[in-house]
């Protein structure tokens, strides 16, 4: 598979943020003995605050990479399709052929693991696949530690590589999520991050129609769009079809990155 160079954003320094925090707190040691425990307080929690902050947001660049567009201005988007394989994949990748669309397929390593076959059918299709994670632990993957946060990663790695026979090159963190430890491990794998730049929050309990509305209020050239299979509130493939059909209203192309 090529991937134009531009797209491809492997981490060259996952470290570059200890030297910043490092500084943060001698400054912050400094005006504590300079200016008193007031300021040094308020310093103190504002750096930790810069330095928690970008954890939470998708898009941020502050730990990693991340691609969230596609650049130029081709009628095209991106559609990615997070949480599978699940019991909604073979009808997903039916809808998908109906409207002639491709995407690429986060998938959780470990679901991956149990149903290998539909990850064939995914590849079979004309799809690709990115790693989501081995377990997906929504509620604790911002705070794991090194370790914890290279099994997740590399575990998931080596399971679609092998379902797969040759390792995905894309990677999206858990809801978004990227803390220090994630650069180093898409480094160690060679994996580029990717965010989104459409997404109406289909992975949780949600109303279809306003779901659709938010994703095509930000539908156009180069949209990366974020969608989900098998949330329990089983409204995604409903969503996914009138995401595809607004696609196809408005001229755009669902097609693969390295397709283009």
């Amino acid at each position: 598979m090529t991937v134009p160079e531009t797209l491809h954003r492997i981490p060259l320094r996952p470290w570059r943020w200890l030297p910043w925090l490092l500084l943060s707190q001698v400054l912050v040691v400094l005006a504590w003995v300079q200016l008193g425990w007031a300021v040094g307080l308020a310093l103190m929690v504002a750096s930790h605050a810069l330095f928690l902050v970008p954890v939470f947001l998708p898009n941020s660049r502050f730990y990693a990479p991340v691609l969230s567009r596609l650049p130029g201005q081709a009628p095209r988007v991106w559609l990615t399709i997070d949480d599978g394989p699940s019991a909604e994949t073979p009808a997903v990748l039916d809808l998908l052929d109906r409207y002639q669309a491709k995407a690429t397929f986060f998938l959780v390593g470990e679901r991956a693991q149990a149903q290998p076959e539909l990850v064939r059918q995914m590849l079979a299709r004309g799809h690709t696949l990115g790693n989501h994670s081995h377990r997906h632990p929504q509620t604790r993957f911002w705070r794991l530690g090194r370790a914890a946060m290279a099994a997740e990663i590399g575990q998931c790695q080596q399971t679609l590589t092998a379902i797969a026979g040759q390792p995905p090159r894309w990677y999206r963190s858990v809801v978004g999520m990227t803390n220090p430890f994630v650069a180093p491990a898409l480094q160690q794998w060679q994996l580029t991050r990717v965010g989104w730049s459409a997404r109406g929050y289909d992975g949780v309990d949600c109303q279809p129609q306003a779901v659709v509305e938010r994703i095509v209020g930000q539908l156009g050239p180069g949209a990366i769009v974020l969608l989900h299979e098998g949330a329990a509130h089983g409204h995604n493939l409903v969503i996914i079809e009138s995401v595809l059909q607004a696609l196809q209203d408005r001229g755009l192309t669902a097609a693969l990155p390295d397709a283009a």
